[in-house]
């Protein structure tokens, strides 16, 4: 007797369920940056603590993710695409009726874990939609998350005016567990798998030895880089650092497989991600806090949440149509020199706010030209990493490339606190230099990112087989075969 037959797959409906649940993962991420003074005031805290109701989600999301793509791998993408929405909709509950900011930080760790949405959905696409669909399908995902990034930024003053401001989180909510339910009616779950029991140790230090991290980095200016508190911090870093690298190694079925990364497309590919994280996040979470500083700070505009929201347009604007454009220019010019392109516009960018940001229009201009960056960059590195590893190890890849970005952007998020709140003026502002120096750092890590690029190579990965290229959709969209 045999079982019922699985159902197909319509690729049309799998890739518009993925991108709800894929846009509400991306609006979380952004909806709360231009009220976090508003977080601020209604919890009676300070900037430094504030912060990490940002910082705490991208911690989450970046311990969460792999741990997620690898249990996706192991028991089914679809299950666990499901658990993870289902925790992203109860996240933003528990967000929305928060009565203190540590309750408010608890609730972003819970919608944090959302983040293997991302690797669950691009393992999905690879099992389901076919070759010649599956890179644009990719990239326009990749650039979704961009968008709704923007999107997010600049619906949240509107939100807050006309709805209040708990439907910052009640939105996501349901956007959220409405993916969840077309997750289950529509698509089926993933025919490739992986074996072996998944550690926990590797995701208990991880975890460890970020949060020692972020704690140094951004509590450094406040106690002292040479305070007992700090240099401990740091040496808990290394500790639980190499620890988690050995216990990794020690793993028969690892978090982070240390050997994958050795791979060069997928080693270049995270150390991209992980500078155009640390600068993506950092920017964005602290250019609204710059044109919401009052007139009488010398240099801030004293603009309202949505005024600040709509200066930022430009950039998930830009971002989310050369999703569609990236992976036609990859084609043409290959993944290192539109991943370069992209990270030295990043860096220009980054580079003009620090030193021309008098009038609005200015920055508004400089948000196009990172939105084209980031744009670029974002799109055609999930190509990148897709086409470097077998189809098995999908997941956990993708995983590992989103949570370095993530990573990144913790750490991008960390370092501006610390350098922004080192000095304040007699207002109780910071002072401008903060933002000067902060978004400097910012130009020069971007460039860095730019040199990685160059490293990545023409035709990332290898193959068992000798196998071509669909010169139709993506030049990074490389077959392969396992036994």
């Amino acid at each position: 007797m045999t079982g019922p037959a699985p159902r197909r797959a319509r690729p049309r409906t799998t890739i518009m369920v993925l991108a709800v649940g894929v846009g509400a993962f991306g609006l979380l991420q952004s909806l709360i940056v231009p009220v976090l003074s508003q977080v601020q005031e209604r919890f009676d805290t300070d900037q430094s603590t504030v912060t990490w109701v940002l910082t705490a989600y991208l911690l989450s999301a970046a311990v969460a993710t792999p741990l997620l793509g690898r249990i996706g791998d192991s028991v089914g993408k679809q299950k666990i695409l499901v658990v993870t929405l289902s925790l992203l909709a109860i996240g933003s509950a528990m967000a929305a009726l928060a009565p203190s900011i540590e309750w408010m930080i608890v609730a972003r760790v819970v919608q944090g874990i959302g983040g293997g949405v991302l690797p669950l959905a691009f393992g999905i696409i690879r099992d389901e939609v076919s070759e010649q669909r599956s890179g644009t399908a990719v990239g326009v995902l990749a650039s979704l998350v961009s968008a709704a990034f923007g999107i997010g930024i600049v619906s949240a003053g509107p939100i807050v005016d006309l709805l209040g401001y708990t439907w910052l989180f009640w939105l996501p909510a349901i956007a959220t567990a409405l993916a969840a339910f077309g997750t289950v009616l529509f698509i089926p779950e993933s025919p490739v798998r992986s074996s072996g029991r998944i550690s926990i140790l590797p995701a208990v230090l991880l975890s460890g030895w970020l949060v020692a991290l972020l704690l140094a980095v951004s509590e450094g200016n406040d106690r002292g880089w040479s305070s007992g508190t700090i240099l401990g911090l740091f040496a808990a870093t290394v500790v639980l650092l190499a620890g988690w690298i050995l216990s990794e190694r020690r793993a028969a079925v690892p978090l982070i497989d240390i050997d994958l990364m050795r791979e060069r497309g997928v080693w270049t590919s995270n150390a991209v991600a992980f500078v155009a994280g640390f600068g993506t996040f950092a920017s964005l979470g602290f250019l609204p806090q710059l044109l919401q500083t009052p007139v009488e700070s010398g240099y801030g505009f004293g603009d309202t949440i949505t005024e600040s929201g709509w200066v930022l347009v430009p950039s998930a604007a830009t971002a989310f149509v050369l999703g569609f454009i990236a992976p036609r220019l990859v084609r043409r010019l290959t993944a290192r020199v539109v991943i370069s392109a992209g990270s030295v516009a990043i860096a220009l960018a980054f580079a003009g706010v620090a030193l021309f940001h008098d009038e609005t229009w200015q920055i508004s201009w400089l948000m196009v030209l990172q939105g084209l960056g980031n744009g670029l960059v974002v799109s055609s590195l999930a190509g990148v990493v897709l086409s470097s590893v077998p189809r098995h190890q999908t997941g956990v890849a993708s995983g590992m490339n989103t949570n370095i970005r993530l990573i990144g952007g913790s750490i991008g998020s960390a370092m501006m606190a610390g350098v922004i709140t080192a000095r304040i003026g007699p207002g109780g502002f910071p002072l401008e230099v903060g933002y000067r120096d902060g978004f400097l750092v910012l130009a020069a890590v971007a460039t860095l990112a730019a040199g990685a690029a160059l490293l990545i190579p023409r035709v990332p990965g290898h193959t068992t087989t000798d196998v071509s290229l669909d010169t139709d959709e993506s030049d990074v969209a490389l077959a392969r075969t396992h036994p």
